[in-house]
Parts: structure tokens; sequence; C-alpha cells
């Protein structure tokens, strides 16, 4: 499935930003199941140093700093990728295993999955999520099957509920009111997962939605994505996208829709970015100097632009920047996460 993904983000300041730094998660990754065919990253006003570095767990991270006055940022993203289903081979390994794996030894080969099993920021370590995934982890049971339970459990005990959160929101709080949105869902089947002492990241993404029945499709009415991956040590590796191996011992769980599978949930997924939680990769974050007061709006489309693109075109692994002017810049910091279901 070939899907192209507009996001755009508007800062509205009063007063105006004098000088603003600013840091970008917003290019879709080469994976095993996606290609990255087409990026543009444009920025009003034109800002005065935008440069594009791979961070430590393989995202595209965008900086760019404004050194004039404005009183409006515009951020639009333009992405083009094609992505697939790669079926699930089977996984038979204990969660005690993995947990046994990964128990400090010293000598022990370092595995890079071992970064992922700590408490993070929106993750934290609290004995009410190991009390909540308890009737997933029975002894004994697979790894793949306790996370697919833990996943569908979620997904039937809490209520999807839009407002009903905010992006610094902790997942603690949203685990007892048993409601929230799919950052919320993540970050508890994370904070679960690490307190079997097994390892867990946050992806953000976006998910194909379709309009209802008799509907157009509304431009800028989708939203940002976030999911869980859990690593599955008994998986096989494979080549990425651009040829390169790349470790696939990773699965891909949604609790938000109640779906998984090896890599991504589904060909209408799109990856954004991996990290240990939403503070790894939020979308649009930065420090200002002005701007006291900001509006902040966001809009997201996700739509079909080819069927069968998959071989059709090879990967693009830069970007394409183009950056219009306009005029229009206190102590404070903006962080914007996109619209995040």
């Amino acid at each position: 499935m070939q899907l192209r993904i507009t996001h755009e983000t508007c800062y509205d300041y009063v007063p105006p930003v004098d000088i603003a730094q600013h840091v970008a998660y917003l290019q879709p990754l080469n994976t095993a199941n996606q290609k990255l065919l087409s990026h543009s990253l444009n920025v009003t006003p034109a800002p005065a140093q935008q440069v594009a570095t791979l961070d430590v767990y393989g995202n595209m991270r965008q900086f760019f700093s404004l050194q004039t006055a404005h009183t409006r940022l515009l951020v639009t993203a333009r992405s083009l990728v094609s992505t697939r289903v790669v079926p699930m081979p089977e996984s038979v390994v204990s969660w005690e295993q993995v947990r046994e794996r990964f128990r400090y030894c010293a000598n022990k080969p370092f595995d890079a999955a071992a970064e992922f099993i700590f408490p993070s920021v929106y993750a934290p370590r609290h004995p009410d999520f190991a009390a909540y995934a308890r009737l997933s982890f029975a002894p004994g049971v697979a790894l793949l099957a306790a996370a697919r339970d833990l996943m569908q459990r979620i997904h039937r005990d809490f209520t999807y509920e839009s407002q009903s959160t905010q992006v610094n929101t902790p997942a603690l709080e949203a685990l007892a009111q048993r409601k929230g949105v799919c950052q919320d869902f993540a970050h508890i089947m994370i904070a679960c997962l690490r307190s079997y002492g097994l390892p867990a990241r946050y992806v953000s993404g976006y998910l194909l939605t379709q309009p209802a029945p008799g509907q157009e499709r509304l431009v800028g009415s989708d939203a940002s994505h976030a999911w869980v991956s859990v690593y599955l040590p008994d998986l096989p590796e494979m080549a990425d996208t651009t040829g390169a191996c790349t470790s696939t011992r990773w699965c891909d769980f949604d609790p938000t829709n109640d779906r998984d599978g090896w890599g991504t949930p589904g060909e209408d997924y799109v990856t954004l970015a991996l990290g240990r939680d939403y503070a790894d990769v939020s979308p649009i974050r930065g420090v200002i100097h002005g701007g006291t007061n900001h509006q902040l709006t966001v809009g997201v489309t996700v739509e079909p632009y080819e069927e069968n693109a998959w071989t059709s075109t090879a990967p693009s692994q830069g970007q394409d920047q183009s950056q219009s002017q306009s005029s229009l810049q206190s102590q404070s910091q903006s962080q914007s996460m996109g619209a995040i279901l």
C-alpha cells in the first residue's frame, strides 16, 4: 500500500517570538515493512539554520532555528511511504526466558534492547502496572501470547475518549481512570511490560482512517497515532528496505485498535519514530524567546496514493527541504505533540 501523509503544525504567538530553536520528528523511517519514497519539510518563516541528523535510535531528527521576530510558525511535512505486511514467524520464547535474558550479569553480552527495560518519563515503575498486567503473565506463557493478551485487555477495559487526557497526563492517572487516548494506552502497556523486566518501546506514526460511507475524506481531519513494540529474541533478522540488515525481533501491538503484527500492526500503519516513550519522539518541540501566549493548530491527512507500490519505486534516504519566507519571533518553552489519537 502506498500512503501520502501531510502533517501541518501552526503556532500563532502573542506577543511575537524573537528567536526560537525547534526539533522535529516528522520523517518516516525505512524499515523491513515500509519504504520512504519521498519527504519534504517546509518551515515558514525560513529558518536561519536547518539540519537533519540521526538520533541514537535511528530516527531522523530535524533541527531548525529562527533568528527573526515572528507571530506565526508554520511547519508542513509531506511524506510518501510504501508499506507491506510480513507474515509473523513462530515465537515460543516464554516471558520468563526474556526477563532472564535481561537480568544484569557481569560479562554478559550486551543486547541493545536492554535500553527499553528501564522506567522512563512517561512510563514509570509502579506496582499498579504490575498488578494490572498480572493476569496476562501466567507461568510459562509465551511472551507473544502474553503481550497479545495484555493488548486485548487494555483495548477491552479502557475507553477511548478524546480530550480526556493531556500530553503530560501521567500513565498512572490514565490507568486509574480507565480512559484516555492512544498515547496513554501505549504508555500503560509499556509500563506494564517493563514492570516484568521486558523490553518495550514507544512507536509514533500514523494510521489510515476511512471516512464514513458516503462521506468524502476530510483534509486535515486525521491525527498522529502511537502504539507499542515488544522484543521477541527468538524472531529472525532481515534486511530493511535499503538493503541493510536490521533487527526485526520486534512485534508491534496497538491496544487502541486491538491489532498486532511483525514490525507493524498492518499495512495501513506508517512508522514515524521509535523511542522509550513520547518524550523521545514528540513530533515538534522547542525553546522560544517571546510568544508568552500561543495557539496551536494541527492538521494531519493520511490518504491512499497508489496500490502495489512496494517494488515499483526505489527508497529515498535523503529529504527534499524547501523553505518559504515570511516575516513575523520572550522566556518560554513550547512543545507540540501534533494531534494524537
